[in-house]
């Protein structure tokens, strides 16, 4: 069996050294002892523990000296005090000294073993964090995202600080400029990563689905009810749940969302008991949302208790020097899916890329690059396998005639700009919604208010 990390023990009672070794071989650790801190000190370069769980009372070398010359030889180490006899003053200083925890002896195990577990998450969330820190300095790569660009440099410098803690973060930015893959970098760059991920789109859920998508339901709750549903806070249990779209919740489950944030506690729909909760809550919207608040489709609270941490993301027409790092990942992924061997793109390509506006923002792109790599029978994307059609989309709406005059509402153009996107894409409103950058139900709202009938 694969053993789950090193850790000493120090403990100057032998009984209790020998303890805790064994429960701690039991639960696949391999384990190394010390009768006090001195040997200790001679052991843990030989050794190298993760993790080193020691007694505060010893002989020579106590656990508080052991802490200290830790603390300044090895700082990633992770250290757990125990004590029989400890004080508040003395597990105050043990934290700042730079302890993970301070545990009363007798330790209890399943505390003990959760401890241990949080402790190794830290310490490989740090390490991961620390190759992303060097793969964006030397490549410009965090994650899933990239770019060298100064705009795209500071949204992953913002991301790589934040993503380590357990804040909300609110991320913004036009459809198709990647909120899911920042919200997705987030959480892989977190203690979190070994737990679920999970991402709800607002926008796709009919408004009556809504809380029984987010807090569950129970068997026999609401017609259509026949079988207990767990909700995605308990799905994202330890893990990270993303809101995406949140403008799009109703004003009603916004109110009952808030009171699970604050909280830390859900209840299914017909169900009498609450539920503890651990999840980081990440959201994501298209809108400006101090104008979201303003227009009521987002309570002002709930923005608040969200918008801890805000990560703004570039559309892609404000970073284009990124387009040649973009469109090689895109590339190398989009290889990958489809089982091909195309190795780059001509000069021309690249030409025509950085001449495009991108309303799809690196969605778009990455659809203009798959379109291309299905036709390319070479190993080199050509301008001949873009497709007529590519190019910059606003240009061709605005030579179908978008006819605004002075003097027209905002309602009226409005009305017109949609019906000339849907024109555009034959109808396809999924693809009007990404040039548009709304959602796919504002699109539905629009033509129902404004009373528009699609094009034929």
């Amino acid at each position: 069996m694969a053993k789950l990390g090193k850790i000493m023990v120090v403990e100057d009672d032998p009984h209790a050294r020998q303890g805790l070794s064994d429960l701690l071989s039991a639960w696949g650790y391999e384990t190394e002892a010390a009768g006090d801190g001195a040997e200790a000190l001679e052991k843990i370069e030989a050794f190298n523990p993760a993790v080193v769980i020691s007694d505060l009372r010893m002989p020579q070398v106590t656990g508080m000296e052991l802490l200290r010359q830790l603390h300044d030889a090895h700082p990633g180490l992770c250290f757990i005090m125990l004590t029989g006899q400890g004080t508040i003053e003395e597990a105050v200083e043990a934290t700042k000294l730079g302890a993970y925890n301070f545990l009363e002896k007798p330790v209890d195990p399943k505390k003990l073993q959760v401890e241990l577990r949080n402790c190794l998450a830290r310490q490989e969330s740090e390490r991961q964090l620390e190759v992303a820190h060097r793969r964006l300095r030397d490549l410009g790569v965090l994650g899933s995202l990239v770019g060298r660009s100064a705009k795209m440099q500071e949204v992953m410098r913002l991301i790589g600080m934040v993503a380590p803690s357990s804040a909300s973060v609110l991320i913004t930015g036009e459809t198709g400029t990647g909120k899911e893959l920042a919200a997705r970098t987030l959480h892989e760059l977190s203690p979190r990563q070994a737990q679920p991920f999970v991402a709800v789109n607002c926008a796709a859920i009919p408004e009556s689905l809504m809380e029984s998508e987010i807090f569950g339901h129970e068997k026999g709750s609401f017609t259509g009810a026949v079988e207990r549903r767990i909700g995605c806070f308990e799905l994202a249990d330890a893990g990270t749940l993303l809101l995406d779209e949140i403008g799009e919740m109703p004003p009603g489950t916004q109110a009952k969302l808030l009171r699970v944030l604050e909280d830390s506690k859900v209840r299914r729909l017909g169900s009498k008991s609450e539920i503890s909760v651990d999840v980081r809550v990440l959201a994501a919207t298209n809108k400006v949302p101090e104008e979201a608040v303003a227009q009521g489709q987002l309570r002002r609270d709930l923005y608040f208790r969200l918008n801890v941490v805000h990560v703004a993301l570039p559309p892609l027409r404000e970073h284009l020097d990124d387009l040649p790092d973009l469109a090689a990942a895109l590339l190398e992924s989009l290889n990958r899916k489809h089982g091909r061997t195309v190795k780059g793109i001509s000069p021309e390509v690249l030409q025509a890329l950085h001449r495009c506006t991108w309303p799809g923002n690196v969605r778009e792109l990455r659809n203009a690059l798959e379109r291309a790599l299905v036709t390319c029978s070479g190993e080199i994307l050509e301008k001949v396998n873009l497709g007529l059609d590519f190019g910059p989309p606003v240009v061709a709406v605005a030579r179908a005639g978008l006819r605004l005059r002075p003097g027209m509402t905002v309602a009226e153009a409005q009305r017109r700009l949609i019906q000339e996107t849907l024109a555009f894409t034959q109808n396809n409103k999924t693809r009007a919604a990404e040039l548009l950058g709304i959602s796919l139900k504002t699109v539905y709202n629009k033509l129902k208010e404004h009373k528009t009938e699609p094009p034929a």
